[in-house]
């Protein structure tokens, strides 16, 4: 009967604890952004569908408003929907959103260093650091430039020697666009044919059609159920070693030769600066920065501007009228006797509206790159955790109707005033915006211009299918946006 009455009271107790902590839990969600109400430790993972996950949060803005919340499990995650908010968090209160979330995949493979997922002071150096260096190399400037040309007409002989049948450019873009980082993180470029080097991009391709996936979304949850099953995660990280292999090698042949009075690259300057502070007791110069470093430069500068190219052509075949007013005004301005320049882009209204729609409409990184707040804060009248992670969805900035007429068509008109002149909207954002503003924006910039109208240029295109049946539209369920394959011809003009 004693045993009875405990059991009883124990019930009781139970009871009043459960009920005591959530209306405790309902308090406290009350200051939050509002969201689906979360069940007790799962939170909403029930709720949302991970497959569409870009679409499913893009509907959060419409149903909740522009700041919203949703409960991975135990984490609380901030969902950012249009400009004005994006713009208030980042540029506004751009240091209490500077951070990145820990987030289990980066953790495993890149262990804190590096810039992209780093905080603190070694995100703070690796990011200066990486910044002068690139300028220091040609990022804005004439060398860097001749360096895309020279790949550009490479391109375009590989693009020749294909004249008359239909291929899928994907390769050919990879290894273009990768060429340009290997001649400022390397010094080399590689031949098309190089196996080590085709190695490495399918690598590459395969790493980030990974991180990139619904797995990685539910893997970030509950690792330690995950990472005991096989599949994504043994190739992710068998994938991983081999990349760093690939760079330690590059780095231990620049050891061999370095000339300190005359850097060469990317690593020669960072092999400097790790000399120069050799004898400090703490430093932030060390092999492990430098070769985490040198994969993110890689892995983020190939596959953004390579699928950003891709997704420019199958456009450029979507819209033939479009694609010859360009070449219009490309044989206007530059002719055929000479490559283009970035000095060109100015005088080339179109050409230059054109580009950015693309990039606009091609919304390759719809959710954008997550951030964490590094202190409790107040945005829009909400309470905002420190710790949290946060959201800016590019997708819903970039296709904004407040500063796009017509978000959801393709229209270079976005960016043309009455008069056909270039005129600049702020909700384009494809680099994100702030402190955590993409590192390679200026290159990117540089080679889709150059590449694509280095192409134009030379040839007329040709889709394998009717252009009223190209569809232009993503690959469905991805956290990332990338075209559908196709198949294009050229022939010389």
């Amino acid at each position: 009967m004693e045993l009875s009455a405990f059991g009883t009271l124990l019930l009781v107790f139970m009871l009043t604890f459960l009920v005591t902590m959530w209306v405790r839990s309902k308090r406290q969600q009350s200051k939050f952004p509002p969201g689906p109400t979360p069940l007790p430790f799962l939170g909403n993972i029930l709720q949302i569908n991970f497959k569409n996950i870009v679409e499913e949060f893009v509907q959060f803005g419409s149903k909740y408003g522009p700041v919203s919340m949703a409960y991975l499990g135990h984490k609380k995650v901030v969902i950012l929907n249009g400009y004005d908010v994006v713009r208030e968090a980042f540029l506004e209160n751009g240091e209490v959103f500077s951070d990145r979330p820990s987030l289990v995949i980066p953790e495993m493979v890149f262990k804190g260093h590096g810039v992209l997922f780093t905080n603190g002071e070694r995100w703070k150096q690796m990011r200066r650091f990486s910044l002068s260096t690139l300028r220091n190399f040609g990022m804005g400037k004439r060398s860097l430039e001749e360096r895309v040309q020279e790949e550009a007409r490479c391109l375009g002989e590989e693009f020749q020697k294909r004249s008359g049948t239909f291929f899928d450019p994907t390769f050919f873009l990879s290894l273009t666009v990768s060429n340009v980082v290997c001649s400022v993180v390397f010094e080399d470029r590689y031949d098309y044919e190089d196996k080590d080097f085709l190695d490495m991009l399918a690598l590459m391709k395969e790493t980030f059609q990974i991180v990139s996936s619904p797995w990685a979304q539910i893997f970030d949850l509950a690792p330690n159920l995950f990472k005991h099953l096989p599949g994504p995660l043994d190739r992710l990280l068998k994938n991983f070693a081999k990349l760093r292999k690939f760079v330690m090698d590059k780095v231990e042949a620049h050891e061999e030769t370095l000339d300190e009075n005359c850097p060469r690259d990317y690593i020669d300057c960072f092999l400097i600066k790790m000399r120069l502070e050799k004898d400090k007791p703490i430093t932030e110069f060390n092999y492990e920065n430098l070769i985490y470093n040198l994969m993110h430069l890689f892995l983020a500068a190939t596959e953004t501007t390579s699928t950003s190219l891709r997704y420019a052509l199958i456009i450029l075949l979507k819209y033939p009228n479009i694609t010859k007013k360009m070449q219009k005004e490309i044989d206007h301005i530059i002719g055929n006797s000479r490559c283009p320049s970035l000095e060109d882009r100015i005088r080339m209204p179109f050409t230059d509206a054109v580009i950015h729609e693309i990039q606009r409409f091609a919304d390759i990184a719809p959710l954008g790159l997550p951030r964490a707040t590094n202190q409790d804060t107040v945005l829009r009248g909400y309470h905002i955790p420190k710790g949290a992670t946060v959201f800016p969805m590019l997708t819903s900035v970039l296709k904004d109707s407040k500063y796009f007429k017509d978000p959801k068509i393709f229209d270079p008109g976005h960016f043309l005033d009455e008069k056909g002149n270039m005129k600049k909207t702020e909700a384009f954002i494809p680099f994100s915006i702030g402190k955590r503003v993409c590192l390679g924006e200026g290159l990117a910039r540089m080679e889709i211009f150059l590449f694509l109208t280095h192409l134009l240029q030379k040839f007329d295109l040709k889709c394998d299918k009717d252009h009223e049946d190209i569809d232009i539209s993503p690959i469905p369920n991805t956290g990332s946006h990338a075209p559908r394959p196709y198949k294009m011809s050229v022939t010389l003009r």
